[in-house]
């Protein structure tokens, strides 16, 4: 997997301007990285980008 100390996050597109309940998202090559805009110090969850491509392509749906 890619090294993640150095994430650059941003707020998901679909995260609301006004809302609390925020996603962000970081890219790496091979993965993508997901963690909560309200906790950042719990970490995050990485997924390998066929994957990360597979579940967006579900919910677009």
């Amino acid at each position: 997997m890619p090294e993640t100390t150095h994430l650059k996050f941003r707020k998901s597109s679909y995260s609301g301007p006004t809302t609390q309940d925020c996603v962000e998202v970081a890219d790496t090559p091979g993965a993508n990285a997901v963690r909560d805009s309200q906790n950042p110090e719990q970490g995050h969850l990485l997924f390998p980008s066929s994957e990360w491509s597979a579940f967006l392509a579900d919910v677009r749906r």
